[in-house]
């Protein structure tokens, strides 16, 4: 393989720069929080942006200019009614693979080839990789709670995994076996039974060897040949030859975040998520070459956000200036530097303070604190996906190997969104019992409340229990 070709980046006049150092507060927050949301606006998913190469698409498949929203709509609205037929033509329309009922799902005999044909160190890494996470997600399980009733009786709370789940894996411009193991093992954890990957038609998708071998070493037995918003509805709606899951989790572009939003409430969903994003906190104990590599490993994505926060001016010229030489050195260069242009920016902040509060306004997927007591400047920040703290923990640890599941909010939904776990596999139910003496004893509170909103039947229906024969 050649050297990616140089090119003139200029990233330190090119990449947004905000500055927060002004006099009067009110105009600086004002002002920053305007330029901050121009940076956070150009990666909201809003479904009505499409390039000239996917606009001129839609009109040969559907006639018309849909916008993606409306192409969801189409796309899911056809599997919904005419079953698999419709996932069979979408995929010969949109992928390009004319795929039969009879291959559209991966045979045993295909994953076990590709398993064998797989290299021993790498069923390896998948393996200790797996037991990672197997051990952290086990650790975090709810347990079933008993809370005894005083007057007599008993309150439960009970955990169930889900029966069935879909596991939504990207395989446009890269394979990701690190999605199956992120997605399916935390589900394995929960005890889920059943689980389906679904990936497009494609060289990096559910034709990659590594990410079939990666699926028959974890025990994942259904691997699906459908992506997009048409393999969404699939697995919401259930077709011939794929069967209707109760929750569909996993990464995709846009059409597969707005299938998974227009699906919801048919199935559950983990989340909407968009591009890739980290948020660098840094002051003049971190390394200016550490910084610039978290950011690249965001940026590659392409769409991708990388945002460096610091009240050190010369740590944040210091990064730049590694940013130009090591992307210089990338596959993805071109790409790379035009998400940093797009996506990116460095802020310059009067303290510490500033740089948590901006953090915490943006919410990112990603936060990586390098600062001399990481652990207290996280106290200041609550609202991140994930948090990874110190010169050593870089955000791809998180991607790969270490535990959580890499399936992270993004777009400031951290404000209120969770990343993914082996929680979210389980769904809860109350169990109540309670004795005679024990509902003799809640009665007048039931009574007072049925009262007050005139519910009669609600108060007789515990009355008659407790009233003296």
């Amino acid at each position: 393989m050649g050297k990616p070709p140089k090119i003139n980046m200029d990233l330190k006049s090119k990449i947004a720069r905000i500055d927060t150092r002004h006099d009067d507060i009110d105009t600086r927050h004002d002002d920053i929080d305007a330029q901050l949301k121009a940076v956070r606006d150009k990666l909201s998913p809003k479904g009505d942006v499409v390039s000239e190469a996917g606009r001129k698409r839609t009109i040969e498949v559907f006639g018309e200019p849909l916008t993606p929203q409306q192409v969801v709509e189409r796309i899911c609205a056809d599997v919904e009614k005419h079953g698999l037929a419709a996932v069979l033509d979408y995929g010969h329309k949109l992928d390009g693979k004319q795929l039969l009922p009879s291959t559209i799902r991966v045979s045993d005999e295909e994953l076990h080839l590709a398993h064998e044909a797989a290299e021993p160190q790498f069923l390896e890494t998948i393996r200790a990789i797996r037991e990672n996470i197997l051990r952290f997600q086990t650790a975090l399980l709810h347990k079933d709670v008993e809370v005894p009733i005083e007057h007599g009786g008993m309150l439960r709370h009970r955990y169930a995994p889900l029966k069935r789940v879909g596991i939504c894996v990207p395989g446009g411009a890269a394979a990701y076996p690190s999605t199956v193991l992120m997605t399916a093992v935390p589900a394995m954890a929960a005890g889920v039974k059943e689980l389906a990957v679904i990936a497009p038609p494609t060289p990096f998708g559910s034709y990659n060897l590594d990410l079939l071998a990666t699926c028959v070493e974890i025990g994942v037995k259904e691997v699906y040949r459908v992506g997009g918003a048409q393999g969404i509805a699939a697995l919401a709606y259930g077709v011939e030859a794929i069967p209707k899951v109760q929750k569909i989790v996993g990464p995709g572009n846009l059409f597969v975040a707005l299938a998974k939003k227009h699906v919801y409430g048919d199935v559950d969903i983990d989340s909407i998520a968009g591009p890739s994003e980290v948020v660098v906190v840094a002051d003049n104990s971190a390394k200016p070459e550490y910084i610039a590599a978290d950011m690249l490993a965001q940026a590659e994505h392409s769409p991708g956000s990388s945002v460096l926060i610091s009240w050190d001016e010369a740590l944040i010229d210091a990064a730049l200036t590694e940013l130009e030489k090591q992307v210089a050195l990338l596959e993805r260069c071109d790409l790379t530097v035009q998400s940093l242009i797009d996506f990116g920016a460095v802020i310059v902040t009067k303290d510490e303070d500033e740089a948590c509060r901006i953090a915490t306004d943006l919410a990112p997927e990603h936060l990586h604190i390098a600062t001399k007591d990481s652990e207290a400047t996280a106290e200041k920040i609550l609202t991140a996906g994930a948090t990874f703290l110190g010169n050593f923990t870089p955000v791809a640890v998180g991607d790969y190997a270490a535990g959580p599941s890499h399936v992270l909010p993004t777009g400031a939904t951290a404000h209120w969104a969770s990343g993914l776990s082996a929680n979210d596999f389980l769904r809860s139910r109350s169990v109540i019992h309670f004795t005679e003496e024990g509902l003799k004893a809640i009665e007048p509170l039931v009574s007072t409340l049925a009262d007050k909103e005139g519910l009669t039947a609600h108060k007789r229906s515990v009355t008659i229990r407790t009233e003296n024969k």
